[in-house]
């Protein structure tokens, strides 16, 4: 992670000529994908403990909350007073 953000430093600083933004984006990508995988790998070891009403201790498996669907645009059409077509 640390040399991730060292690289995006050195890359949001504009000093760097285009074939070394490259290199480091190349670089950058490889270790975005080395930090997925390594949290793949320990998203899959964790485990939950949780207690019953009874007090007893229960081990379960980890399981991610799904990720929140975008919520849809809704258009009030009678706020629109003109004939206009509004695409945003």
């Amino acid at each position: 992670m640390d040399r991730l953000e060292k690289i995006v430093e050195q890359m949001e600083s504009g000093k760097l000529p285009l074939e070394d933004l490259i290199v480091r984006y190349e670089e950058g990508m490889n270790l975005v994908k080395v930090c997925h995988e390594r949290l793949a790998n320990a998203e899959q070891k964790i485990e939950i403990i949780a207690r019953t009403n009874a007090g007893k201790t229960v081990v379960k498996d980890f399981e991610p909350a799904p990720e929140p669907a975008a919520p849809a645009k809704v258009v009030d059409e009678s706020e629109s007073t003109n004939d206009e077509i509004k695409l945003f």
